[in-house]
């Protein structure tokens, strides 16, 4: 039996913020029952509540909301009949399934890629019977995190690809889309979406004998078959165990069903307690893709009862006759599948909830003896919530306590036996529904009078709070998330200013050591993981504006470069984009027009048309140069933005590289060029910065020597002012999320649908002196085009870095339309949080970086909170 009233040292939880809804006259915001929950690898989470009008009518409403905006809610009336009972996001975070107490299953996606505009278009049904567990169908894909390999140099070493099949495959060994569900009355039902949008279901019987089933919960093997645990709800019933295969036959879906081994808890086989817990209130595998672990919970009235088992493979012991007639050698034995219970815990308060982790953490080295001890990584732990309010972190084998929370302002001593504590006056405030994060370093709750609750679980749990052990669990964790594209923000809650400077240096020392094919994929991903960093610190808040910065010049660069064509379709040779690079970096002559010379210009003819709409985005790489050229006397000074391009000769080569691009248009197009303010008429301006970035380049390249910049370079620098008028640039949006204003042990109070006035801290008022003042006129990040003061067009903005840019295209240029593509998913801020094809496949396909601004048509129920389609008073466009 394993003490879960004694914590161990170290163990750490914290209340980060609450949400609570506004108090309205005329209608009333009320936990579902049963109350669901779910949270997506994109950090936005789902909950269920009800809304009741005047005439009690019922409306079940699905509440998403982002979890660095969480004011900002989006209330969808799901037009369920019944309550709802399943939530259940998929890998890639843009898809939502939900399930209710009818039979109804409906599937919503994201409506143009906006957070705030969902649609259901597909479904099933199986009428009249309650859905009790729902789950998407596995995709094949299964990533292990190898703890003990955390000092690796590799990546492929910390994070390896286990050989996992999914449930359903098309032609070509694609996976194929689907949902698995098991509702009341022992059905399993399967739906599959196919690729021309038609949906396949069929609906099975889990065994021949029918039976009720209370609980249940979905797994998945390694070779594509899928695990169905079930109970009744009794704990003198056993939990039975069914093995579901699902196949294709003749364009129909067919279900296959075994019956696996079954368990009985151990609490009731024990005489002393055997009527003592009479419930099983809670069934759930440690994980999706793990079916030889299961959790069980057992209750009474008052107090409840965890324990933990394993299914394993055991040899059966053969009669000594049998052994004479036929000898049984090595793996011959005959073997039985039996389930062992690996740990239990004492009597407990009543159990209200139970998160399981969802960090796939490898367990091959760490057996119970190993789970015992006080060692701690984030993805070990469940959480437990309590009816007496508390929230208990343990561990998910040896069921040992690793942290504690208490709701209440004066906690209760650990060792006092749930027998004598006092009865309150009414139920207290227990915690209906939990989930954790994708990397368990946040729980999110959801409490019977529908407050939410967001905790975070220190990366440290289970040792002395150490800032040196802590970096390692972060900083590991922060590669986890660079290699599958997975949302950060619940790590960034853990990183404190001080932190900053050391993570973004081995964060950076540990992408260097990668190869140059797994950098390329990352380049971008870690330049918007860094610039997430460094806004919690006063000390680098300038170097988000470069990382911002570098962001977009790559983009650009990449961008026009995919326009240049080969003036003969089958030449064998390199791009016209290969072909700029490498010729702009052989030639180091200043003059722009020699290195023009050297190009095949007819590769860079291009419509009319389109070098006109591109003129917004030229004349931003004229600003950026001008300014940084102009910046080069200053170049000391780091609170300075865009000091870290100075000595960067990668970037300064694509300017240079983008210079000469723009000097071959501005040939064909004069119009397209961007615009100096020039004090002589006669100063070719281009061929001005293009001298000055030439030699800037030349002291910081990576073919030679660096050196610093010589005094004649950094005086004619000091004459651009005279010479050219520096425009201003908008470094960074205007962001009001809360992540860099949290403070640890002080809870944010929020309510829904009511922007609140955040604290600021020294971090956000150096960022908020970047961006643009609320009174300015708006500008579109992406296609860097002035809106005014009160924009006419519909617009969106990006939920982590605050970038507003138009929702409709105002080009029809083949060009644009490339570029705005990029933005169509994703922001700067989230460009690189997508799929890794060599790692994840589907993970993070759509990244929900974008809100919708403004009014909308989407229906929503009178008096409904405040949703993210609502304007901050100081954001309305």
């Amino acid at each position: 039996m394993c003490d879960l009233r004694r914590p161990a040292a170290g163990g750490m939880m914290d209340l980060a913020y609450v949400c609570e809804w506004e108090k309205w006259s005329k209608s009333t915001h009320c936990p579902s029952v049963p109350l669901a929950c779910a949270w997506s690898c994109r950090n936005l989470i789902a909950f269920t509540m009800d809304l009741r009008s005047d005439d009690q009518d019922l409306t079940r409403m699905i509440h998403i909301l982002d979890t660095e905006h969480p004011w900002d809610l989006h209330s969808i009336p799901s037009e369920h009949r019944e309550a709802i009972t399943c939530l259940e996001w998929d890998q890639s975070g843009s898809r939502l399934l939900s399930a209710d107490a009818d039979g109804q299953i409906k599937c919503w996606s994201m409506a143009d890629h906006l957070a705030n505009s969902w649609e259901s278009s597909v479904g099933s049904l199986v009428e009249g019977d309650p859905i009790v567990a729902l789950s998407w169908l596995h995709n094949g894909v299964k990533l292990a995190l190898h703890v003990e390999k955390s000092g690796a140099s590799s990546f492929g070493e910390k994070f390896s690809r286990v050989k996992f099949s999914p449930s359903l495959t098309l032609f070509g060994g694609k996976p194929m889309e689907g949902w698995i569900a098991v509702t009341v009355s022992g059905l399993v039902t399967v739906s599959l979406l196919k690729p021309s949008g038609q949906v396949l279901t069929s609906t099975e019987s889990l065994c021949r004998l029918r039976g009720r089933v209370a609980l249940a919960d979905i797994a998945f093997t390694g070779g594509g078959n899928i695990v169905v645990a079930t109970a009744d709800g009794s704990s003198a019933s056993p939990v039975q165990f069914y093995k579901v295969c699902v196949s294709v036959v003749s364009e129909k879906c067919r279900i296959d069903t075994e019956i696996l081994p079954s368990l009985f808890m151990r609490c009731t086989t024990d005489l002393n307690r055997k009527d003592k817990f009479p419930a099983i209130t809670h069934l759930k595998f440690l994980a999706r893709d793990m079916s030889e672990q299961v959790l069980l919970c057992a209750s009474s009235q008052t107090s409840s009862i965890v324990e933990c088992w394993s299914l394993r493979k055991e040899g059966l012991p053969v009669n000594n006759i049998f052994q004479q007639i036929s000898p049984v050698v090595g793996d011959k034995q005959p073997t039985i599948l039996k389930w062992r219970i690996l740990s239990a815990t004492n009597d407990l308060d009543r159990v209200s909830a139970v998160a399981l982790p969802k960090l796939p953490i490898s367990l091959t080295n760490t057996d119970l003896k190993v789970a015992s001890d006080t060692q701690f990584y984030p993805g070990l732990g469940l959480a437990l919530a309590f009816h007496d309010g508390s929230v208990h972190i343990v561990h998910r084998l040896s069921l040992q306590t690793m942290a504690v929370f208490y709701s209440s302002a004066a906690p209760r001593p650990v060792d006092e036996p749930a027998m004598k504590r006092p009865r309150t006056a009414g139920p207290a405030v227990h915690l209906k529904a939990m989930q954790l994060s994708w990397t368990s370093l946040a729980l999110v709750g959801i409490d019977n009078q529908g407050k939410l609750s967001v905790l975070r679980l220190s990366p440290s749990m289970g040792h002395p709070l150490e800032v040196g052990l802590a970096l390692r669990h972060l900083l590991f964790l922060l590669e986890y998330c660079m290699v599958t594209g997975y949302d950060w923000w619940d790590i960034l809650l853990h990183v404190q200013p001080s932190m900053v400077q050391s993570l973004v240096e081995k964060l950076h020392e540990e992408y260097t050591r990668q190869t140059a094919a797994l950098q390329q994929v990352l380049s971008t991903r870690i330049l918007a993981m860094k610039a997430s960093l460094c806004k919690l610190s006063p000390c680098t808040v300038t170097r988000v504006c470069d990382y911002h910065t570098k962001l977009f010049l790559i983009a650009i660069s990449s961008t026009l470069k995919s326009l240049l064509r080969p003036h003969f379709l089958n030449t064998p040779d390199k791009s016209p984009g290969d072909r700029l690079t490498e010729i702009c970096t052989k030639i180091t002559d200043v003059d722009i027009d020699k290195v023009m010379i050297n190009l095949k210009t007819e590769e860079f003819v291009l419509d009319m048309n389109t070098l006109q709409a591109l003129q917004q985005l030229l004349q931003w790489v004229g600003d950026f140069v001008l300014y940084l050229l102009a910046s080069l006397p200053n170049q000391g000074s780091l609170l300075r933005p865009g000091h870290s391009f100075l000595r960067d000769g990668t970037s300064l080569g694509m300017l240079r590289e983008l210079m000469v691009v723009i000097r071959i248009w501005g040939l064909l197009k004069p119009s397209c060029l961007p615009v100096y303010t020039a004090t002589s008429d006669t100063q070719d301006s281009m061929s001005l910065l293009f001298r000055l970035l030439t030699k800037l380049w030349i002291c910081c390249r990576d073919e030679g020597p660096a050196s610093e910049p010589d005094e004649a370079l950094v005086d004619e620098c000091c004459l651009l002012p005279s010479q050219l008028l520096i425009p201003s640039l908008d470094w960074l949006p205007a962001s009001d999320g809360l992540v860099s204003r949290l403070q640890p042990k002080q809870p944010l109070r929020l309510q829904f649908g009511r922007a609140p006035t955040l604290p600021g801290s020294a971090a956000t008022l150096q960022l908020d002196g970047l961006a643009r003042a609320p009174g300015q006129p708006k500008i579109d990040h992406l296609r860097r085009l002035h809106l005014g003061a009160c924009p006419t067009e519909e617009c969106k903005a990006c939920t982590r870095c605050g970038c507003v840019t138009m929702l409709k295209s105002p080009n029809r240029t083949t060009a644009v339309k490339q570029w705005e593509q990029r933005w169509i998913k994703n922001c700067l801020a989230v460009e690189g949080r997508g799929p890794d094809a060599c790692m994840t496949s589907r993970a993070s396909e759509e990244a929900p970086a974008f809100v919708q601004l403004g009014p909308r048509s989407t229906h929503h129920p009178p008096r409904t909170p405040r949703s993210l389609d609502h304007l901050h008073p100081e954001d309305h466009l």
